[in-house]
């Protein structure tokens, strides 16, 4: 305790002052030193007896403050974790775990266009038309230094009840929980975004310079494309500059149930999240090379099984191989990505002896970007235009055929598509997480026979190569 302290300065301030009382005896300069120790002693225990009074584990706790304080009743209660041994009815509402330990982050991104076309396209269905496609919350949280989670909810056009259009939708796009043991080995679960490509990996309104989404990112891999399911990933680094990347998981199957997979590509068979109706897993998978700062080529794949019908002619098998590019030098970007599809005993009516579905589909696009920022407008006008500020001036040239072996055509019922476009762009941000995008955008569409209704992709009497001017506003939040 502090008795010996006490004693000590006691005794240096009885040394101290002696002299003063040099005519007393020294059995009374220690009976003085005892009764002011035995003070000393008396005033700290009544402060120990004062603190643990005051303490919050001897009186009642009094709700104040956070409104998790409302589950603290009785004495001890706020040692008692969450769980049927806990007692209350209304107010346990508010005994969640992320209300008393706040460790969640909740953002996203929002976009908004108008389109001025000649006549409706693949990407824009109305000729004229301004259009709220999306709004996209995230959460993100540290539950430990190891356990993460992130989650992306997407509201688009005005989500499944707007009475204007009737095609919006509204999906939970990722969920996953990631547990870290090392960054050369992590495991993750949950609804993963299919690592097929970069661009499904990266597909936020405000990342991307042009107002549509490539192609081949839609038809030959159905972005935005997610699955339930498993699996691991990591970095190595192979030298002091290099570095690898790799994601590997175990997924549920395609959950196309009738009509098989046709020529308007893969993306009707995507989204078994909730089951595996064959319940035979499929494979998917992504391998990226960085051998330096600002260059990167990655090859990914997907293999599993599908259901072409409800008829009995059994099970096919679909394979999507890609790679992807980026390379980075000063103001100059050059991105770009290609996609192979193999889809076998595709038989699209569900008759068998009539093999109507595309067995390939193949797709790419190479993009170009230049990024710069006139030193004159930041003198001009420096509270719009500042070093965070960019112009992207912005090119692409891209292609899609959905049925590569013309097997649609061949039979005389089906329709090959074969669509090509170019755009260019122009954008302007005035911090890198916002963006004002104009767009020129032409398109073409080959190979349209037949006489199935019009889809997607569209038909001879119906085609889908509208072209005209796109805008859009994006930014995260």
């Amino acid at each position: 305790m502090k008795m010996r302290p006490i004693l000590g300065a006691l005794s240096i301030i009885a040394l101290s002052v002696t002299p003063v009382f040099a005519e007393e005896s020294l059995e009374e300069r220690v009976k003085r030193l005892e009764d002011a120790l035995q003070k000393a002693q008396e005033r700290e225990s009544r402060e120990i007896e004062r603190e643990r009074a005051l303490s919050p584990s001897n009186q009642y706790p009094i709700p104040a403050g956070p409104i998790t304080d409302i589950k603290v009743e009785r004495m001890g209660e706020e040692k008692v974790p969450l769980g049927f041994g806990s007692t209350g009815s209304g107010k346990l509402i508010y005994a969640k775990p992320f209300l008393s330990v706040p460790k969640a982050t909740l953002g996203g991104y929002v976009d908004a266009m108008y389109n001025v076309m000649s006549r409706q396209n693949l990407d824009n269905p109305s000729r004229n038309s301004f259009g709220q496609q999306r709004l996209v919350p995230f959460i993100y949280a540290d539950i430990t230094d190891r356990v993460k989670f992130a989650a992306e909810l997407e509201f688009e056009r005005g989500s499944t009840n707007a009475p204007q259009t009737g095609d919006g939708s509204m999906s939970v796009e990722f969920a996953q929980i990631d547990y870290l043991v090392d960054e050369r080995i992590n495991l993750r679960a949950g609804l993963l975004l299919m690592p097929v490509g970069k661009f499904n990996l990266l597909h936020d309104s405000p990342l991307n310079d042009l107002v549509d989404r490539p192609m081949v990112s839609r038809i030959i891999i159905p972005s935005t494309w997610f699955e339930a399911g498993a699996g691991i990933y990591g970095t190595f680094y192979p030298t002091t500059q290099s570095k690898l990347d790799y994601e590997l998981y175990a997924v549920n199957g395609m959950s196309q149930t009738a009509g098989a997979i046709t020529d308007q590509g893969v993306r009707s068979a995507r989204g078994s999240v909730s089951r595996d109706r064959d319940d035979n897993k499929a494979i998917v998978g992504r391998v990226a090379f960085s051998p330096m700062l600002g260059i990167e080529i990655a090859g990914s794949g997907y293999h599993g099984q599908y259901k072409p019908s409800t008829a009995t002619i059994g099970s096919g098998n679909i394979d999507i191989f890609a790679v992807d590019w980026t390379l980075q030098r000063g103001p100059f970007e050059l991105i770009g990505e290609a996609a192979w599809s193999r889809i076998s005993n595709n038989n699209a009516t569900g008759v068998a002896g009539a093999p109507i579905g595309p067995a390939g589909m193949f797709g790419y696009y190479i993009q170009g970007n230049y990024h710069f920022m006139p030193e004159i407008l930041k003198k001009l006008a420096p509270t719009h235009f500042s070093d965070a500020s960019t112009f992207t001036a912005t090119i692409r040239w891209e292609q899609v055929d959905t049925d590569t072996d013309n097997r649609t055509i061949a039979n005389g019922i089906g329709n090959r598509r074969e669509l090509d476009r170019l755009t260019v762009g122009l954008n302007f941000r005035p911090i890198e997480d916002t963006v004002f995008k104009i767009n020129y955008q032409h398109n073409t569409q080959n190979g349209a026979v037949g006489l199935v209704p019009a889809g997607d992709l569209g038909t001879s009497n119906s085609p889908m190569d509208g072209d005209g001017v796109l805008f859009q506003a994006a930014t995260y939040f």
